[in-house]
């Protein structure tokens, strides 16, 4: 299998921005177009008091930073021009989500969603929805909460599809409070019982559980998501989560691994968190753009014409 799909991470919580214009933009797109990606998913369109629009659903609820640059839609205009499909992401407040307060965060969400589809349903490369909330284990109301947005989603997009990106409560993610696998199996039955009919596809990120138990759970995610009818993608992380920094571009050796986890398991299709950070031959990390060649290399991907350019 391939990387055929990445997160686009503009409104960023950890990872510092490329501080990229449009001009260089497009030709990231560029760079995902030529290794296979067909996907592209807008993370989040908003975190806190930061958006990727200026956003009056936001903005009634959260004062909004200043909004000078329409990031959703150059990204859906780049991707219509690449020919890339492209699921957007809603709003993570990170303020009444953090305090349980669900009501509050659905609340926000449904407006939101309504003004997205408003402002931009127009656009051929709108496929779909991404719910932006991560989550790793059945905890309060979450699953109810987002399938009421996932629900709203649908609705208003006359059933356009909805992609997820949960985390694995594992060692990488919770310390000694991790959960073994039979337990993550209970639980992620559970709340999978809850979203079957209101999410699509479910891409579980892979970089939580050590490297000796990952081909385990994707193997039991993708047992659940098919007893539930859903797509199973894997988020394979192009990040190093074992290294004390955060986050350098991860092993070529190590994403590889992952994948042919993934690829064993039977998963429909690999994207990655996240091309543009991690993996592009234009990030602002220079082992990311040695990352993008070795995986050229490896796949038989010829991109001799860009390689003196972008490595002089």
């Amino acid at each position: 299998m391939k990387i055929t799909g990445t997160f686009l991470d503009e409104i960023t919580y950890d990872i510092p921005s490329n501080n990229w214009s449009q001009a260089q933009w497009d030709n990231d797109f560029a760079a995902m177009k030529r290794i296979g990606i067909d996907t592209v998913i807008i993370i989040r369109c908003g975190l806190s008091k930061q958006a990727i629009f200026n956003s009056k659903a936001i903005s009634q609820k959260v004062k909004l930073l200043p909004v000078y640059t329409d990031l959703a839609k150059m990204f859906l205009e780049l991707a219509q021009k690449h020919q890339l499909k492209l699921f957007f992401g809603t709003y993570d407040s990170n303020i009444f989500w953090p305090k349980g307060n669900l009501k509050e965060e659905v609340e926000v969400n449904l407006a939101v969603v309504d003004e997205i589809w408003e402002k931009y349903g127009k656009y051929s490369s709108f496929a779909g929805w991404y719910m932006a909330h991560e989550f790793g284990r059945r905890y309060a109301d979450i699953p109810e909460s987002i399938k009421k947005i996932a629900d709203h989603c649908k609705s208003v997009s006359g059933g356009l599809p909805v992609i997820m990106s949960p985390y694995m409560w594992g060692i990488k993610a919770a310390g000694n409070d991790a959960i073994n696998l039979a337990q993550h199996r209970k639980e992620w039955d559970e709340i999978l019982s809850i979203l079957h009919k209101s999410v699509d596809v479910v891409a579980f990120q892979d970089g939580h559980v050590d490297f000796e138990e990952l081909k385990d759970y994707i193997c039991v995610n993708k047992e659940l998501l098919n007893k539930y009818g859903m797509q199973s993608w894997s988020n394979v992380e192009s990040f190093d989560r074992d290294m004390p920094i955060k986050f350098p571009p991860i092993d070529l050796r190590k994403m590889l691994w992952k994948m042919v986890f993934a690829e064993q398991a039977g998963v429909e299709k690999c994207i990655t968190f996240e091309f543009s950070h991690f993996m592009s031959p234009y990030s602002t990390w220079l082992s990311a753009r040695n990352l993008y060649f070795a995986y050229c290399e490896h796949f038989g991907i010829d991109v001799s014409d860009i390689y003196g350019k972008v490595m002089k």
